[in-house]
């Protein structure tokens, strides 16, 4: 019967696959596909049911599952679409074959459905398999990048780097900050550190915590860690929570951290248009006092 079976279903495919169509688009709402433009849709249907196909002709193997599962991971596509399509294809094609039986019996629905069963169970076993392994190899590289992008350290001018923090602060987050704080200030022989937290939203005990924990790091390695971009409220919620940041340098804006780490490091800003102007000035009087002192002379002589 196996065979049989295989065999209207391969001679029969194009009506098959009409038919799934239907059923697959009539449910693009529930598997939340209904926002795919249509080409891409219609495209990845043609694949989906090719993959199912070759695997039948192989007797369970198919060699493009991978190919398959990782063109869905790239293309942001749930599973629910694998599952309800292989699912949906099970349930046309018991379906179609019955409808081509001339001979209708327990026994006969029993073995059709065993073979449609061996047809689909290793498609939905490997495709499942394959789409779970793209995930999380995915889902790794994507951590990855996370972490380089969630603790950053600039470094802006000589023995000046900037840290600016975004986001939710927690003790995995933390670790990270303090790793790239302390590489980072010996790389860059920085003198000091600008830890901005003017992007983070809460800064609760365990948040001041871990800070003054990185702060003390960078400081036992003979640098200074200025907290830059206290707001208001934070200020507020620092003071209430009775934390101690009396050894720990703060400002409210990076442009004022910036100054102050200036003046740490024996530099400071000028502006170079008063400077001109002084320097103008310097010579003026200097050409007066040379005039004088010859009108002087003359008066003398």
């Amino acid at each position: 019967m196996n065979k049989k079976s295989k065999m209207i279903v391969l001679n029969n495919n194009e009506d098959i696959i009409k038919m799934w169509l239907k059923e697959v688009n009539s449910i693009r709402d529930v598997n939340k596909t209904s926002d795919i433009s249509e080409e891409l849709f219609k495209s990845t249907n043609e694949k989906f049911v090719d993959v199912i196909f070759n695997s039948i002709r192989n007797h369970g193997s198919a060699t493009n599952l991978e190919e398959f599962s990782e063109r869905l991971i790239n293309l942001g596509w749930p599973l629910s679409y694998i599952t309800d399509g292989l699912q949906i294809f099970r349930r046309v094609t018991i379906n179609f074959i019955l409808s081509q039986s001339e001979q209708i019996d327990t026994k006969n629905i029993r073995e059709i459905l065993k073979s449609v069963d061996n047809w689909v169970e290793p498609i939905i076993r490997q495709l499942v398999n394959e789409y779970s392994v793209s995930w999380e190899h995915t889902v790794s590289l994507q951590r990855v990048a996370l972490q380089e992008l969630s603790a950053p350290l600039i470094p802006v001018m000589d023995n000046i780097t900037v840290m600016p923090l975004i986001g939710t602060i927690d003790t995995e987050r933390a670790k990270l900050i303090m790793e790239n704080l302390l590489e980072g200030v010996m790389e860059h022989n920085a003198e000091v550190v600008l830890m901005d937290i003017t992007g983070v939203p809460i800064v609760d005990t365990m948040v001041a915590h871990h800070i003054i924990h990185a702060a003390e790091a960078v400081r036992l390695i003979g640098s200074t860690c200025i907290l830059v971009g206290i707001r208001p409220e934070i200020a507020q919620t620092i003071v209430t929570l009775g934390i101690d940041l009396t050894n720990f340098p703060t400002k409210s804006t990076l442009k004022k951290g910036f100054e102050t780490a200036l003046e740490v490091t024996d530099r400071k800003i000028i502006d170079l248009d008063n400077k001109k102007i002084e320097s103008l000035e310097k010579m003026i009087d200097s050409i007066r006092g040379n005039r004088n002192h010859e009108n002087s002379n003359l008066k003398t002589q």
